[in-house]
């Protein structure tokens, strides 16, 4: 069972700090159905690592789903974007893959970190 982790952090480009107490959700594609895979809520740093537990991760499509309205609104901010859903690729189970998500309330970026 691989256990080598999916992992994200949030950063708040506007204000150059990480965005805490976000929800995020990571789903996989299985036979053309979404699956939810796990459940988190960033950390103070932004961040969520290890989310997956003991569960194994597969090759396959994956979503991972950030709710960033609430964010916003307690930044008093309104936003253009009130979810952001980054889709990925995982090609080998035993690499880390790292999806950051960098924020303003009119836009946002994704790369792939490490």
């Amino acid at each position: 069972m691989q256990r080598s982790p999916i992992t994200t952090h949030i950063l708040d480009t506007n204000l150059g700090k990480p965005a805490a107490d976000v929800t995020v959700r990571l789903w996989m594609e299985r036979n053309g159905t979404w699956e939810a895979v796990a459940e988190a809520t960033t950390d103070q740093d932004g961040r969520i690592n290890y989310w997956l537990g003991n569960q194994e991760r597969l090759c396959g499509d994956y979503r991972i789903e950030f709710e960033v309205k609430e964010y916003f609104q307690r930044q008093k901010v309104a936003t253009l974007y009130p979810r952001v859903d980054i889709y990925f690729t995982v090609t080998d189970a035993n690499q880390h893959y790292h999806i950051p998500l960098l924020i303003t309330a009119n836009g946002y970026s994704t790369y792939r970190g490490s």
